[in-house]
């Protein structure tokens, strides 16, 4: 039986991206517990610069289409995208793009949610990455940022940041649940429970008119949010935070005691990475589920209930 994890409320709250490149390999395996990455670590921050933070919409954070686009990278763009990531190690982790980790098996959830996963020895992390994307229907982009904003694992990885890769089953007030440490559980259970999110939408955060808070302390207040897609949901539902207006002045900096990243350095990060996540490539006369809107695909006219 699967159980409903208490999933991260707040992310890091900083976009740093390491710029130090690493040669040689390391010791390749199942990442263990250790003390946290050095703070004194060397970084550079996201070019903020570059990009428009005026374009930054809360309620729409990323279109459909760019979440569930399970086609979006192959598993070569994807180790080839790691391997051009920024890396250093503080600990005896291996970078992303050489990291392995043996998988497990997991069943079909039903139609419309994840198919099942054969699992294998010792796969990639972009192997690992691919396969939960194309298994559960969420674009491989969205597992990317997803490890790095919550964990930097792209670019300062260390052994407790594998364990607790996407956040999943780790809430503001209280360590991570030990039950779905490992990278490829954290990897699986976070876009199991994007597809969870997307099949059982009627949840606090659903598309339209939804107070949202900027943060854990209900004195910091909130405002309401017109959330116009699926995507932007889930992403509400697993990190319920905007925000505010001192986070997004500066989100290079830490902002004021009421600031949270989560998602905003998630738009951040897509944006830098593969350009604005606001875009349908269809025309919806071609029809909708062309765009992944709501997170379904088109399917064959025997598939779809009658009216």
């Amino acid at each position: 039986m699967r159980f409903f994890a208490r999933h991260r409320l707040t992310a890091l709250a900083t976009i740093a991206v390491l710029v130090v490149s690493l040669g040689g390999a390391a010791l390749i395996g199942a990442a263990a517990r250790a003390e946290p990455a050095s703070a004194a670590a060397p970084t550079t921050p996201v070019a903020t610069d570059t990009i428009d933070l005026a374009a930054f919409a809360p309620g729409r954070i990323l279109s459909d289409y760019n979440f569930f686009n399970s086609a979006a990278m192959t598993e070569a763009e994807i180790q080839d995208f790691l391997q051009s990531r920024s890396c250093i190690r503080t600990d005896s982790s291996p970078c992303l793009w050489e990291y392995r980790e043996s998988t497990a098996d997991q069943p079909d959830a039903g139609a419309g949610h994840c198919d099942a996963y054969r699992g294998a020895e010792n796969e990639h992390a972009s192997t690992i990455i691919k396969k939960v994307a194309t298994a559960c229907g969420i674009s491989p982009r969205v597992l990317l940022v997803l490890l790095q904003k919550e964990q930097s694992l792209l670019s300062r990885p260390t052994e407790s940041g594998y364990l607790r890769a996407t956040g999943y089953g780790c809430p503001d007030t209280a360590d991570c649940d030990a039950d779905y440490f490992g990278f490829f559980n954290q990897v699986y259970n976070a876009a199991w429970q994007f597809r969870q999110y997307t099949q059982e939408p009627d949840r606090t955060y659903q598309i339209g008119d939804v107070e949202v808070g900027y943060n854990p302390d209900e004195a910091c207040g909130v405002s309401t949010v017109d959330i116009q897609n699926q995507a932007t949901a889930n992403l509400y539902n697993y990190t319920p935070y905007q925000p505010n207006e001192a986070a997004l002045a500066d989100p290079d900096s830490d902002g004021d005691g009421c600031s949270t990243h989560g998602n905003l350095n998630f738009w951040l990060f897509y944006t830098a990475w593969f350009g604005s996540g606001d875009t349908d490539p269809f025309p919806e006369v071609f029809g909708s589920c062309l765009n992944l809107t709501g997170g379904q695909p088109c399917r064959p006219a025997e598939l779809i209930p009658s009216i």
